[in-house]
């Protein structure tokens, strides 16, 4: 009798144990996830700064249109947060594309805008964000990567669900994006 009831408390403490040990590394997946959203929005705002600082130079070529490009991501633009999801981050990188793409067709209209330093420089820092976007967004979905194995995964996945995880979205690649115009 004995035994049994310490059998029983060791299988016990042993689940308990397992159960705490379960939770604490899917906490730990889904923080990595949160700071790699995070991240993604820190680079996504200094890309809108800089995105800010391309029109400010196109203002004195095509001033109309630079003032209601910046009107128009000043209304669009919202912060991500580790809160956001993939379609947040998605639409604010549809507003990027859409900026640039505009930015294109004024610098073919203006060579000499093109040739410029303060132009040249600021675009590299655009595409500099852009890269370390990309990075972010391979991070991100790496982390996605590891959390949704982990809680689809027998024994995690019977307790995933009971303590609070579920699967989270990937950041698919805009086809947009593919086909932006060289504004260099």
């Amino acid at each position: 009798m004995w035994l049994t009831l310490i059998a029983i408390a060791i299988i016990v403490m042993a689940t308990i144990f397992w159960i705490m040990s379960t939770q604490r590394r899917l906490v730990v997946l889904d923080e990595n996830i949160n700071n790699a959203m995070s991240q993604i929005g820190v680079q996504l705002s200094s890309r809108f700064d800089a995105l800010t600082a391309l029109l400010d130079l196109t203002k004195g070529y095509a001033k109309h249109e630079s003032e209601t490009l910046i009107e128009t991501i000043k209304s669009r633009r919202s912060v991500v947060t580790a809160k956001s999801t993939p379609d947040e981050v998605q639409r604010q990188e549809g507003i990027i594309s859409e900026a640039l793409g505009r930015i294109a067709m004024v610098s073919e209209e203006y060579p000499e805008l093109k040739a410029d330093a303060n132009y040249k420089k600021t675009m590299d820092a655009v595409e500099t964000f852009e890269n370390m976007v990309r990075t972010s967004r391979l991070i991100y979905n790496d982390c996605v990567t590891k959390l949704n194995r982990e809680i689809r995964m027998f024994p995690v996945s019977m307790v995933a669900g009971m303590l609070g995880f579920s699967e989270r979205n990937y950041l698919e690649e805009q086809v947009a994006k593919a086909n932006m115009p060289d504004m260099k």
